[in-house]
């Protein structure tokens, strides 16, 4: 059993897999994170500020959202706490692992089916690669 798991979500489908995962695997006196990875875009010479800030924050505020809805997934019986971050989601979702003392990532997969199936999604790739600590990568 994990006393801490990581549940990253990018608010799709796939994601809330873990859920089910998350619960069977956690410790009774464990604890999740639900994580979202708010991504940040830079001024550019042809955007201004003013659109840039907008975008950002609309960002962010959907982090938000993704969490709290995963959150509802949970039992109220599991110690659960959601957290967003701006970065690069793959990097910044290992960062937290770290951080927060981690001793396990639940990450979806892409979802592709058919001849794409064993293909898993870039920021799932690179969470497995460069994690260290375990990666149960769930598959739809």
């Amino acid at each position: 059993m994990y006393k801490k798991i990581i549940l990253p979500t990018d608010g799709s489908e796939y994601s809330n897999r873990e859920i089910l995962r998350a619960t069977k695997l956690l410790a009774e006196d464990g604890e999740v994170i639900i994580l979202s990875v708010a991504t940040e875009l830079r001024k550019t010479a042809f955007q201004r500020s003013k659109d840039i800030d907008r975008a950002n924050k609309e960002s962010i505020q959907e982090a938000k959202e993704y969490v709290a809805a995963m959150k509802k997934g949970f039992d109220d019986s599991v110690n659960v706490r959601t957290k967003v971050v701006v970065g690069f989601p793959a990097e910044a979702i290992n960062q937290v692992a770290e951080e927060e003392g981690a001793d396990l990532i639940i990450i979806a997969s892409s979802g592709k089916r058919g001849l794409h199936r064993f293909v898993i999604g870039s920021v799932a790739e690179k969470v497995l690669k460069d994690s260290e600590i375990d990666v149960l990568l769930v598959h739809d």
